[in-house]
């Protein structure tokens, strides 16, 4: 599954915010809220556990693909491992 994401660190408060797509291909947008400075990937590594919890997943299932340095970001989150089946 792929999720596209808009980030905001530094934030005050923490907040994930659902917005859909107006077409059903397009899927859906998360703005996520951290607390973290961009600095030292402390906001992505935050982004990956919110989405993790979100989504079920362990940590490690949940991968930035695109925007390591930018606020919008391509998430893959894999529901398996690989080796499991």
């Amino acid at each position: 599954m792929f999720i596209k994401v808009f980030v905001t660190p530094g934030a005050k408060r923490e907040r994930v915010e659902v917005y859909l797509a107006k077409k059903v291909e397009e899927g859906e947008t998360l703005t996520i809220a951290v607390k973290e400075p961009a600095l030292g990937n402390r906001a992505n590594d935050r982004v990956r556990e919110i989405i993790a919890e979100r989504e079920k997943v362990p940590f490690g299932n949940v991968r930035i693909l695109t925007g390591h340095r930018s606020r919008a970001k391509m998430i893959s989150v894999t529901s398996k491992r690989a080796s499991e089946g």
